[in-house]
């Protein structure tokens, strides 16, 4: 018994170091797993979060309560570089926020300041702006917004104030045989040309979302009809007025016949 007693204690003072330095490595290799577990749990509430909050807006789309969407242009300005800076961009700043809130808040008559802007945002503007030119101010909404919220972050961004097109330019175009002359091809191609119309302009830099049309050019392709058989023509999109980057896009469509 006491040669067993003697071995098993000299097994106890081998044993129990090899085990506790077992012990002790383990313990580290549960560390970074441990560390990654919560960083794993925090990306799970926070994409449960996010869920939820999906959930909310279509609810509220359903609801009819989503007031702003993301992405959407709240408001443009132009900012000239050479008038005073800091007091234009403070005087857009309060317009744009006066505006939003009539729109999400419209009973609360004593609320300021419903625009969140990130201080790194209006310190590009400003920076950019002081270099000189003529510019254009967009605010955006960075999220869904619904009716009764406090607050709206906004995304903004300054795009040059530049021409986008000129008076009489043919912004878009295209050659149509004498198969064509009748009003159902070429009322097919005038909204072919439109839609291309307003691609290019995208193209050139407009902030605009429509192409506004002028004259009664039904009238005047519906008379060109009745005169004119079997020949080529060309349908043209014309600018009727010099157009920079935020303002309206007015077009006319000429009708031109081809010599053969």
């Amino acid at each position: 018994m006491i040669l067993v007693s003697e071995e098993f204690r000299q097994r106890l003072f081998v044993d129990i170091p090899f085990l506790q330095k077992t012990l002790d490595e383990s313990k580290k290799a549960l560390i970074p797993l441990q560390e990654e577990r919560k960083e794993l749990e925090g990306k799970i509430i926070q994409k449960e979060k996010e869920l939820n909050q999906l959930k909310n807006n279509i609810k509220g789309f359903r609801r009819g309560n989503i007031v702003i969407k993301r992405g959407q242009t709240l408001f443009i300005a132009e900012v000239n570089s050479s008038s005073n800076l800091k007091q234009d961009l403070a005087k857009i700043y309060y317009e744009s926020d006066k505006y939003v809130r009539k729109i999400v808040i419209p009973i609360n008559k004593q609320a300021k300041n419903i625009l969140l802007w990130r201080p790194s945002d209006i310190t590009k503007i400003e920076t950019i702006a002081a270099r000189g030119g003529n510019w254009i101010l967009l605010i955006k909404s960075a999220t869904n917004v619904l009716k009764g919220d406090n607050y709206v972050f906004v995304s903004p961004d300054l795009l040059e104030n530049k021409l986008i097109v000129k008076k009489g330019d043919v912004v878009t175009s295209s050659i149509l045989g004498g198969s064509d002359l009748n009003l159902k091809t070429i009322n097919f191609k005038i909204k072919s040309l439109l839609r291309e119309t307003r691609d290019e302009i995208k193209s050139r830099g407009s902030q605009v979302s429509q192409i506004n049309t002028n004259g009664n050019f039904v009238k005047k392709i519906r008379d060109f009809l009745q005169e004119n058989q079997n020949i080529k023509f060309k349908l043209e999109v014309v600018s009727l007025r010099d157009s920079k980057t935020a303002e309206p896009i007015v077009v006319e469509i000429n009708i031109l016949k081809i010599a053969s």
